[in-house]
């Protein structure tokens, strides 16, 4: 970890987009690293990895989604994709893989400073957190000094922040929570895409229910969000 903000990748095919992002970034006080193609970041990626990724999504050769799910499969890094206004289905994937955040294009340089720098901020309070606290429901234990989830002794494949909205469920039972509130607490986020919030419950709702399309453990309470329902105490 570098003493400024910490090392970014930013990748585009865009030398005027790469250029304009780190030298807003740099003012944040982050160190930046650049990429002007998917094969490009990878190799970047892997001769030294970034505190975070800036990843544009639309790319020639290898895009954006296949950079993401490969750095994916050899840790957790931040991610925060670039997509063209409108592509929400890249957004979506991009979300599904792994990504933490999406900014769209064109979008303010600034906002996209502050969107990085609470996305790290977030990655860090979580490396930071105490290194053993269990969570359960019934058959369903989570360890979070582990990071790890299992249920009826399976272990599941989550990503870093399905892992941080299950946990934060497990820990406020039977409460209500709207997404502005779960952007708050557990994105870290004072402002953001709510479709976020949707995406992550509707991925943690394929892993951890019997029925995803009738769910009965995270269930939506209309015009309020979403509400984690334990199981009955004998």
């Amino acid at each position: 970890m570098t003493e400024t903000g910490g090392l970014v990748l930013v990748v585009d095919d865009d030398e005027t987009v790469r250029d304009v992002v780190r030298r807003y970034l740099e003012v944040a006080g982050f160190t930046v690293e650049q990429a002007g193609d998917g094969e490009q970041a990878l190799a970047r990626f892997a001769a030294r990895p970034p505190d975070l990724v800036v990843l544009d999504v639309m790319m020639p050769g290898v895009n954006g989604l296949e950079v993401c799910r490969r750095m994916r499969q050899t840790g957790q890094v931040p991610v925060v994709l670039l997509t063209a206004l409108g592509e929400e289905e890249d957004r979506i994937a991009g979300l599904e893989i792994g990504a933490d955040d999406y900014v769209t294009k064109p979008f303010s340089p600034r906002e996209l400073a502050l969107r990085v720098t609470s996305v790290l901020r977030r990655a860090r309070m979580t490396a930071e957190a105490p290194m053993t606290t269990a969570l359960s429901d019934g058959e369903l234990r989570l360890d979070t000094g582990a990071r790890k989830a299992t249920l009826r002794g399976v272990e599941l494949s989550l990503t870093a922040r399905e892992f941080d909205l299950l946990a934060f469920f497990l820990a406020h039972p039977g409460q209500a929570f709207s997404r502005v509130d779960l952007l708050d607490r557990v994105w870290g986020w004072s402002f953001g895409d709510q479709s976020t919030v949707t995406v992550h419950v509707r991925r943690l709702r394929e892993k951890i229910e019997l029925d995803p399309a009738s769910p009965g453990k995270v269930t939506t309470v209309w015009g309020v969000g979403y509400r984690y329902n334990p199981e009955p105490r004998s």
